[in-house]
């Protein structure tokens, strides 16, 4: 049997080797063939180089410029200088950036480029400019909150979110300028002046965090922190024609170890840090970062940043807006724009009456106003300016004064707003609200009298300063321009669903394009 075996063997290989001969010769036979032809070109490849983003660096976004450093496209330290550039060029007219950090930049973008040439571990925002608001701690800087007798407060540690985003790889490029005590919807102190808006330096950026709105507007950072309690990350944010989210309290961490005082209870309630910026995905990309935890915020929640999806076409509820507030004919026209865009990209948009949003606001405006009395009042107004007692008086005229009862009183009745609201998230994930139903007013115009600083707050911006005492999320997306001013409306989810709010908002975004290309080209 095994002779037979080998003898089978060797006779089919030989049959085998006879035919891939003649397979050859054929074969052999075409490629003469093909050799008399001409031969044509081989198509050159493509360069396997990293591709840059289109225009200056400065332009970038967030995740393009996150993208282009790990690729090795562009240096941290080409990326931090171009933005250095854009800050020479813009800020002495803007006066939004009042901290220069410069060196200190450059030098966290070489030891970026280092890290990266060894191979290191590399952050989700490694060598991304930014900036930060300053009434945060920054290690080693006095933490003014626009207020010159703050120079003693040195902060010993970064703030958990100054720590979130360098820890990410974020390179600081300075600190944005602030009201006194970070209290009003103007952006002026005594210490670093007034902050203008890039858009008209007749009309106000905005506050608290003006100086950071106007910066990432302009084009100094792509990232730019801030932090709202009644509006300061969504008001700047309309004003220059930018986007952020207010985030759920508790979902980025806070803490600033150069205060004198743990903050009261409801301040803690109803205050949030937060990103601004030009495109809803780096205001997401930020958010993820600045959300991680540290323990040093008591009140810091670990809760997912994507949530279930909604079933069937996600209803929005247009909120109807009450009667007593005069509803200019563009901001109404800019909300319809959003509906309509909403409605294009799959999402079922009705108007409706959102819960008492007119008790939601009170309720704010009383504890607020109340709680600063007692704990801060006193010491705030030793420090500060006339222009602040005009607009703190204006805040407080439209307060009720509540003794330990009422206090109590108007607390449970927040438990009971933010519960017919979070019912109301049941059919309608997510609200759809103005920012202001007026112009953008002017640089200090709260300054004017008190009661224009209540027409304000209470007649125009009732739909920002509300939802802080709710602790819900709020997203802010710029829509259309208006005689080249911009106007943003408000996306507002249930507890910890901020990305129901940026879904919407980035579906508005990808319809109405970002405004900040369009003020680049009246800017240069």
């Amino acid at each position: 049997m095994a002779k037979k075996t080998v003898t089978r063997k060797k006779t089919d290989a030989k049959k085998a080797a006879q035919t891939s001969g003649k397979k050859n010769a054929v074969r052999k036979g075409k490629v003469a063939k093909a050799a008399t032809k001409p031969v044509k070109k081989a198509a050159a490849r493509k360069s396997s180089a990293p591709r840059r983003p289109k225009g200056p660096a400065w332009q970038w976004s967030a995740v393009e410029t996150a993208a282009a450093i790990r690729s090795g496209a562009i240096s941290a330290v080409e990326t931090v200088e171009a933005h250095l550039d854009r800050m020479r060029a813009v800020n002495p007219r803007l006066n939004a950036v009042v901290v220069d950090l410069s060196e200190e930049a450059l030098a966290a973008a070489h030891a970026a480029d280092k890290r990266r040439a060894k191979g290191g571990e590399l952050g989700l925002l490694h060598g991304v400019p930014i900036t930060i608001k300053e009434n945060v701690d920054y290690e080693g800087r006095p933490n003014f909150n626009g207020v010159p007798a703050n120079k003693d407060l040195i902060a010993p540690s970064d703030s958990p979110v100054v720590r979130n985003l360098k820890k990410a790889g974020a390179i600081v490029l300075g600190l944005t300028n602030t009201p006194e005590f970070s209290f009003r919807g103007f952006t002026d102190n005594p210490l670093h002046g007034l902050t203008l808006n890039p858009w008209d330096p007749d009309i106000t950026c905005g506050g608290s965090s003006g100086g950071a709105g106007s910066a990432v507007a302009a084009g100094i950072g792509t990232i730019a922190h801030g932090n709202d309690i009644g509006g300061s990350l969504r008001w700047p944010a309309h004003c220059n024609g930018v986007a952020t989210i207010k985030p759920t309290q508790g979902r980025i961490p806070a803490f600033n170890a150069s205060s004198t005082a743990e903050r009261p209870m409801l301040a803690h309630l109803m205050s949030a840090q937060g990103p601004l910026a030009r495109h809803v995905a780096d205001v997401r990309l930020a958010l993820e970062v600045m959300s991680q935890r540290d323990p040093r915020d008591p009140w810091w929640v670990p809760a997912p940043l994507v949530g279930p999806k909604p079933k069937g076409p996600i209803k929005v509820a247009l909120a109807r807006i009450p009667e007593d507030m005069d509803v200019d004919p563009h901001v109404a026209a800019a909300l319809r724009q959003a509906a309509d865009h909403l409605e294009r990209s799959g999402y079922r948009v009705s108007e409706v009456d959102v819960p008492d949003i007119d008790g939601v606001w009170q309720t704010w405006c009383d504890i607020i106003t109340n709680e600063t009395m007692v704990m801060q009042e006193a010491g705030m107004l030793k420090v500060t300016s006339q222009d602040f007692h005009k607009a703190w008086g204006g805040m407080k005229a439209k307060a009720n004064l509540l003794d330990l009862k009422a206090w109590m009183q108007a607390t449970a009745a927040r438990n009971g707003h933010i519960r017919a609201w979070q019912l109301f998230f049941e059919e309608y994930p997510v609200v759809l609200a103005p920012t202001t139903v007026k112009p953008i007013p002017g640089p200090r115009e709260d300054t004017v009298s008190a009661e224009r600083v209540r027409e304000i707050f209470w007649g125009e911006i009732r739909f920002i300063s509300a939802i802080n005492v709710l602790g819900l999320p709020g997203a802010v997306v710029p829509v259309t321009l208006h005689d080249g001013k911009p106007i943003g409306v408000q996306l507002i989810a249930g507890r910890y669903r901020e990305d129901l709010a940026l879904d919407a908002a980035a579906a508005i975004e990808k319809r109405a394009g970002v405004l900040a290309h369009r003020l680049w080209e009246q800017m240069d």
